[in-house]
């Protein structure tokens, strides 16, 4: 069927001609276009030539887990549970004094809280695409788990560069992870046939976006960055567990299981 795109490039026009069992196909153009088609279809068979429009990939097929939606309604009622208590974002935003004088939790805590409706619907608008990408590809439990641990390398990253003053909060370092996770997610094994060019291909893909959506101006960089940086380190590791493991009910579960004591600790510690 590229054929016919081909000449009607170069202004030459033509119809596909079927025959009756669908099996066959041809280009009928005008007898003075003939040797000009020709040789427009023979030069461009020549320059693709070894060219395959369909070519299998080295990774598994990527799926989208609605678990993201759940993950969506904790931070909802987190949001709501703070604005009838206010004490709630004090006691767990991202503080450099008091994580550097002990408080450790509110690198965790600080991921669960948002400053106003309008930040949440932000966040929740590409969090729950994103996450449930990575729940697809890598396991519902443990590619949640693998998010929040990467937003909480971008909230380490804020404590390391930001002033002691500084606060921050919100769940873009998590989202910002999860990307980095896909971006990574075509790294197959050694063994997978020709894997470079799809690695590559998917992690520039996943630097434009964090371009597009990590470097606005009204967004923390730092925290975006870190998220993204722990996302592709968490991402590679993961990708050389074999897929069916990954997928499996025992990890998940475990790591659902750590996921929910993790946040349960830590927002115990902070309203302690």
């Amino acid at each position: 069927m590229e054929w016919g795109l081909v000449l009607a490039s170069q202004g030459i026009e033509s119809t596909i001609d079927v025959s009756d069992t669908g099996e066959d196909w041809g280009l009928i153009v005008e007898l003075k276009d003939y040797p000009t088609a020709l040789r427009n279809l023979r030069q461009y068979r020549i320059e693709n030539r070894g060219w395959a429009w369909v070519e299998p990939l080295p990774w598994p097929h990527l799926s989208f887990h609605w678990g993201s939606v759940l993950w969506a309604l904790v931070l909802g009622l987190t949001y709501w549970f703070s604005t009838i208590n206010p004490n709630v974002v004090e006691a767990g935003v991202m503080n450099k004094a008091a994580v550097l004088h002990g408080e450790w939790w509110r690198l965790f805590t600080a991921m669960l809280l948002h400053a106003d409706l309008g930040h949440l619907a932000t966040n929740l608008s590409l969090g729950i695409a994103l996450l449930g990408l990575v729940m697809g590809r890598f396991g519902a439990g443990l590619g949640l788990l693998a998010a929040y641990l990467a937003g909480a390398g971008g909230n380490l990253a804020f404590l390391l560069v930001h002033p002691a003053s500084a606060h921050g909060l919100g769940s873009s370092g998590m989202i910002m992870g999860a990307l980095g996770l896909l971006a990574v997610q075509s790294l197959a094994p050694r063994r997978a046939a020709r894997p470079l060019k799809y690695w590559l291909g998917g992690l520039a893909a996943g630097i434009m976006l964090f371009i597009l959506f990590g470097l606005s101006p009204e967004s923390d960089a730092v925290v975006h960055l870190g998220g993204f940086l722990s996302g592709l380190a968490l991402g590679a590791a993961l990708n050389f567990a074999p897929g069916e493991d990954l997928h499996g009910f025992k990890i998940n579960a475990t790591a659902i299981t750590c996921l929910a004591v993790l946040v349960g600790l830590t927002a115990r510690l902070a309203l302690h």
